[in-house]
């Protein structure tokens, strides 16, 4: 066991496999107190079964540790709601909160239905809100704490995966919300988009050049809940994690701008823009099949 989580409580979402369990084992290992959420579902959502949840905590107390497991769908407010009080009725306390939590329900664009659509970003988006709006309550109270959101690089945009592309954007920008609102609270809130060895990796729509395991991005993680990382300010960041590599994304800002005397035309915007404006070259689209 180690101390860099000493004291600490801290809950993960889908925490039943694959980077959530990671992160769940090295809190733990660390000496943190973990609530262990997970709805124990198939990739698409499927199946719930509470197996999973159990299984990561009975790891965890063979090691020495202390977990507790919560098997709700963090989709709802009730779920989220419950991962909380969980920790404060187990721990009396809760100083960070993980949201790992997904599921992936892949189809172009043009043939997603809304069936398809509407439980990705419930999942995704709305499971780290549930429980960033019920531990931010928390941890405004007490003055202190951390939110950590999981998004991807796919970020950037998904030939086959436009939901979840879009629900990782939206944790981005609800990361850095989360950032800026809680400051003077002394909470922060961090993002981490890892690429590492996992069933939902595994179906990624191209090659992953650079990747890891799940044991790789549970050491960043266990380092962005500790005081080592609030003492050095880290927050609103974005942090990629692929094995031995790790890589902070760029803050979104203005690149180039232009002005018109007199306000602007579609053809004196059609003349300028190319020249002056431009664009910012999408860095996936050469790679993009046919």
């Amino acid at each position: 066991m180690g101390n860099f989580l000493t004291g600490r409580a801290v809950a993960v979402t889908g925490a039943g496999r694959g980077i959530g369990r990671a992160v769940a084992l090295a809190a733990a290992a660390e000496g943190a107190s973990v609530v262990v959420n997970d709805y124990g579902v198939s990739m698409d959502g499927g199946s719930p079964s509470s197996e999973v949840a159990e299984a990561v905590v009975k790891e965890i107390e063979a090691a020495g540790g202390r977990a507790v497991a919560v098997a709700d769908d963090i989709s709802t407010m009730a779920g989220g709601q419950r991962v909380v009080d969980t920790a404060l009725s187990a721990f009396g306390r809760l100083d960070g909160v993980v949201c790992v939590a997904g599921i992936l329900r892949e189809r172009m664009l043009f043939n997603m239905t809304e069936d398809e659509w509407d439980p990705v970003i419930a999942t995704h988006l709305k499971g780290t809100f549930t429980v960033f709006r019920a531990a931010s309550a928390v941890m405004r109270a007490q003055r202190s704490g951390t939110l950590i959101g999981f998004t991807s690089g796919s970020h950037q945009g998904s030939y086959s995966q436009a939901n979840y592309s879009a629900a990782k954007g939206g944790i981005i920008s609800l990361v850095r919300s989360a950032a800026l609102g809680l400051h003077k609270y002394g909470v922060t809130a961090n993002a981490v988009a890892p690429v590492a060895r996992t069933r939902m990796s595994a179906g990624v729509p191209m090659e992953l050049t650079e990747i890891g395991e799940p044991e790789d991005v549970a050491a960043l993680v266990v380092y962005l809940l500790s005081e080592r990382a609030r003492q050095a300010e880290v927050t609103g960041q974005v942090y990629t994690v692929a094995g031995p590599k790790i890589a902070v994304w760029a803050q979104p800002r203005e690149l180039r701008s232009a002005y018109a005397c007199g306000g602007w035309t579609p053809q004196s915007i059609a003349e300028a823009l190319p020249g002056s404006v431009g664009v910012d070259p999408m860095p996936l689209l050469p790679r993009s099949p046919g």
